[in-house]
């Protein structure tokens, strides 16, 4: 006889994360924590794990019993943090900045349960191909950036921004499945079947 799921929470209002653990075949309740994403942080690993943990608290003090689970994505590009443009024209600036460069997409998982606490960081780098500054005003008229860390999301048209990706592509969507797995199954929860 199999032991019975825990009651997971997704701290997340992100509808990409909420499919993506849909996906696992974990069933979970969202609720949102309403944490702060500022910090004096500047080491983007350190910041996206130190916003996901942040989150994954704030939830999981109200909520003892159950597993919940957290996540923060942060962009880097050289020494600068890429967080979510404020209006199209900070999200055409970050395109340009992007333009023809690699850079770095981190994000921090946290989970906690009734026996502990767990988190990691998943790093993945991605290369823009060089943008005209048509594609960019296109691209940043279009809005679907506007939300995302980096100012854009890989996973509808600006996956045409990206020339290459190396490390875990779900990553960039900023659920890194792999991490996510291992963690939820290591505060009991089954995902995948398992």
């Amino acid at each position: 006889m199999t032991a019975p799921q825990p009651r997971v929470i997704l701290a997340s209002g992100s509808p990409r994360r909420r499919e993506l653990l849909g996906n696992l075949g974990v069933a979970f309740e969202v609720v949102v924590s309403g944490e702060a994403e500022d910090s004096q942080e500047r080491d983007p690993a350190r910041l996206a794990l130190a916003l996901g943990q942040l989150k994954a608290r704030a939830v999981a003090a109200a909520h003892p019993d159950a597993v919940v689970i957290a996540a923060d994505t942060v962009v880097a590009l050289g020494g600068t943090l890429l967080a979510k443009p404020a209006d199209e024209a900070e999200n055409a600036e970050f395109l340009r900045q992007q333009s023809g460069r690699t850079q770095q997409v981190y994000t921090g998982v946290c989970v906690i349960s009734p026996a502990g606490e767990q988190s990691g960081v998943e790093r993945t780098d991605v290369t823009f191909r060089p943008l005209t500054e048509a594609e960019i005003e296109f691209y940043a008229r279009s809005g679907e950036g506007l939300d995302k860390a980096g100012g854009y999301g890989i996973q509808g048209v600006g996956m045409a921004l990206v020339e290459r990706v190396e490390g875990d592509y779900s990553n960039i969507v900023g659920f890194p499945l792999a991490l996510v797995l291992r963690l939820l199954r290591g505060a009991g929860v089954s995902a995948l079947g398992q």
